[in-house]
């Protein structure tokens, strides 16, 4: 324990706690900065000038990560007739209808994300109190209740992911893994900082982006600067 917290007191100590750094730079600082004998997610954590107490506020959304976030989706579809062959044959790893709804009543959820077909819902919706708590409820919003299962079976598998505002107006989300090195990391960052844009609600007044800290699973946060994200939706404009 002891030789652990002289890496992580070593660790924080290549951060400078009051820089503000450039996305590129900051991705290079704490994958410098990370210690873990594994290989460790990074995460970012993004302060929004929002109150998601107001409705018109809240902002949830998907992103499709061009290079995925490093781990292996499991993905678990309802579906019946035509549509259960349909999201097999794109890959999902478990497909029913009643039956999967009952093999989830009986304790098992077993999966990383859940895909259903809008006539499936008025069951699927029976596992609110079991899926909803695992952020694991299919819901129109990112995509995940449709009757295109290639497609979404397909965006969840390549790194989709979901985020969505928490009391304290703070999006959290994984953007790959350390092993990933700077230049993908960056991407991924770039693509999510991007479509958080995208979505800033009209009344939201002032400062939308307040902060980013980035990090890795045992690593120190890094602060990032906010304005680079302006360049982003220039460079994209």
């Amino acid at each position: 324990m002891a030789k652990k917290g002289k890496k992580h007191i070593a660790s924080r100590k290549m951060v400078d706690r009051k820089a503000r750094y450039s996305f590129a730079d900051g991705v290079a600082k704490a994958l410098e900065a990370k210690f873990a004998n594994f290989d460790e997610t990074v995460d970012v954590a993004v302060r929004l000038g929002v109150d998601p107490r107001h409705a018109d506020q809240m902002v949830r959304g998907t992103v499709v990560l061009p290079h995925g976030i490093g781990k292996t989706v499991t993905v678990a579809v309802f579906a019946k007739g035509e549509k259960e062959a349909e999201a097999r044959e794109a890959g999902a790893d478990y497909v029913g209808s009643d039956d999967l709804v009952e093999k989830i009543k009986g304790g098992w959820t077993d999966f990383d994300r859940a895909i259903a077909t809008p006539d499936m819902m008025a069951t699927v919706g029976k596992l609110g109190k079991i899926l909803g708590p695992r952020g694991l409820m299919p819901n129109t919003k990112s995509g995940t209740v449709t009757f295109d299962l290639a497609k979404a079976i397909s965006e969840v598998k390549a790194g989709k992911i979901e985020f969505r505002v928490d009391k304290g107006g703070v999006v959290h989300a994984p953007i790959g893994k350390a092993s990933f090195g700077g230049d993908k990391l960056k991407a991924n960052l770039d693509s999510l900082m991007e479509t958080l844009m995208r979505l800033k609600p009209s009344t939201s007044k002032g400062t939308y982006i307040k902060a980013i800290t980035l990090s890795t699973t045992m690593g120190p946060g890094v602060k990032l600067d906010p304005g680079e994200v302006k360049t982003l939706v220039a460079a994209k404009a």
